[in-house]
This record gives C-alpha cells, structure tokens and sequence, in this order.
C-alpha cells in the first residue's frame, strides 16, 4: 500500500478532506457521528498525521524542549523525569538534548526545538552570553532557565546557590582540620562549576594557614573518567604536598577520585577527606560513603517545567526566579560513622 494521506481517510469515511483535518486540529467544530466515522477510517488506513504541517497550521506542537549538561549525571537525570512528569499532566511531551557544555552543542539543539515548533524550552545554559535565548523568546518562544539564575532578571529561572554550596563543603574540609584543599571540576567558564569554586575561595580567603589548589577538568571523557584521572596524579604525589581533602564539583568527579585513591593505597578519609556535589543516589552506595552538597534535582525540575508551563499560558506574567538552598550531608568520606 502506498502513502496513506488525509485524501484517502476522507473517502473511505465518506466526508471532505477539510473535515478530516478539523477532526485532527478542530475536533469541537465536527459532529459525533462524522468524528467517529473519520477515527475508524484512521484506524482501518493506518494513517499518520503529519506532524510539521499540522504545527505549521496550528502554530503549537504539544511539545516543549529542554537542553541540559549531560543526562548520564543523575541530577540532571532526575531533573528532567521531574519535568517530563509535569508536562504529562498538562498534556505536553517532553523533547530532550545534551550539550556538554558545549556552546555550538546547545544552539544546535536550541535551533532543533525551534524548528519543530516547541511551545517552550528549559535550558540549562552553557553561557552567560543569554543572547541565543533572547533570540528564540523574541520569535514567541517562551524559555525558562534551568540551574542558572539570570542577571538582569530578564528570564524566569530555577537555580540553586552554588556559592553557598561551595561555602559549605569548603568550610566543612577546614572544619575537620583539613589544610591542603583541592577543588576538582570543571570546566571553570561553566556558571555552577565556577560558583563552587567561588564559594570555595570566599572560605579559603577568610581562613588562616590553609593553601588551595585547583585541578580543572576539561568536561570531556565523564564525569568519573576524569575523576579517576584526577586522583591518579594526586595520589602521585609526595605525601607532605599531597592534599589531604578534596572539593568534587559533582560526585560522579568525586567517585572517581575515590577510585584511584583507594587503589592507590590511600586511605578515605583517613589521608584524604572527599565531598562530592548533587548528593546523588550513588553518593551513599560507594565504598566510603561519600560527604556531598545535596542539590533538590526533582524539586528544581518541577518548578521550572511548572514556570514553563505558566509563561506558556501568560507570557506577559511577572518574571519568577525561584532559588534553592544547598545542604550538606555529612558522610564517612569526610569521618562520619556509618549508622548502626
């Protein structure tokens, strides 16, 4: 059989091929009896609408986009089933990309969503230069940011302080007599990354007789890839240069380090104290269970895909930035006893 098109539906049902299209578009302009008898011919023909030309007429396409860093982290995982939930209730399908932290990555998925017609996006963005965003919502696309904060408060937004979390991990190394500090993450033009290195700095600046170094990582290969890298060369080094506590930008980075670390003969945290960041489902599974920043991924989806769905609705509605907290949970990678 060949292409089934809305011709072929129209007359086995027995009806214009412009009622056929209200059915698919307009069902509340067509009887019953004439629905029904164009659903059965849909059914018996097999046909399938075709999906561009039907959001080129009606202009929305029960679609909204969302780009993120990269969906193997848990966080942003958890983020997006957080948000796809939220769109099921009101009707809408979820579209997703990854960027890795990469700029062209993004535009090309931010161009994508366009070009089906989504009726919203939510983006995680990898610049600070908003320019590209600004140019999707001058063409009637409504965009949320997703852990990121904007500015000039010029976009709705859902972000948590990473500056805060990074205080906290820092200040909690110091606070178990940690000296030689070590952040691992990157890379470092990324807003959150570069928060948490601030926040780092911020305590490291406020405290006497302690030494900070940085390791970047070039956000290619995973997160635990590079981590593992990382901790190889760290555990290298002369024990008395050797930092004795570690700051992970995300826990899949600290998993790493742990790894080598171990391997290497090092105890945790007995010669290396580790806080990761996300507080993932792994952070408490690993061989040391592992200090981390706890970032509410699922909260932060909701709210952001529910700030969509409103601007969708309302775009002339007041801006809304809604801002998490971050909060440390304290594990045996960092000298808690295990419960029980």
């Amino acid at each position: 059989m060949g292409s089934v098109g809305m011709r072929e539906v129209a007359a086995l049902a027995g009806v214009s091929v412009s009622t056929v299209s209200n059915v698919l578009n307009r069902p509340e302009r067509v009887s019953a009896d004439a629905a029904a008898r164009v659903r059965a011919a849909i059914e018996a023909l097999g046909y399938v609408p075709n999906l561009p030309a039907r959001q080129l007429r009606g202009g929305r396409s029960g679609t909204i986009g969302m780009a993120v860093m990269d969906t193997a982290v848990p966080f942003f995982s958890q983020m997006i089933l957080a948000a796809e939930t939220v769109a099921e209730r009101s009707g809408l399908s979820l579209m997703v990309g990854n960027s890795f932290a990469s700029l062209t990555r993004q535009e090309r998925h931010l161009a994508n969503f366009e070009r089906y017609r989504v009726d919203g996006v939510l983006v995680t963005p990898v610049s600070r230069d908003l320019s590209s965003l600004h140019r999707l919502r001058r063409r009637g696309v409504p965009v949320v940011l997703v852990d990121a904060r904007d500015d000039d408060g010029g976009f709705d937004s859902v972000w948590l302080d990473d500056v805060a979390g990074g205080r906290l991990a820092t200040e909690h190394l110091i606070g178990i007599g940690r000296t030689r500090i070590c952040f691992v993450g990157g890379p470092l033009h990324i807003r959150q990354t570069a928060g948490r290195l601030a926040g780092c700095r911020e305590v490291m600046a406020a405290t006497a007789g302690v030494t900070l170094t940085v390791r970047e990582c070039e956000g290619r290969g995973g997160g635990m890839r590079e981590g593992r890298e990382a901790g190889e060369e760290l555990a290298a080094m002369p024990a008395g240069e050797r930092p004795d506590g570690i700051f992970a930008a995300s826990d899949h980075k600290a998993i790493g380090l742990m790894q080598s670390l171990l391997r290497a003969g090092l105890r945790v945290p007995d010669d290396i104290a580790i806080v990761g960041y996300d507080d993932s489902e792994f952070a408490e599974n690993t061989t040391v269970p592992l200090s981390s920043v706890r970032q509410p991924a699922l909260d932060m989806g909701r709210s952001a895909a529910e700030l969509l769905i409103q601007r969708i609705s309302d775009a002339d509605a007041p801006v809304r930035q809604v801002t998490f907290d971050p909060e440390l949970i304290v594990r045996e990678s960092t000298g808690a006893r295990a419960a029980g």
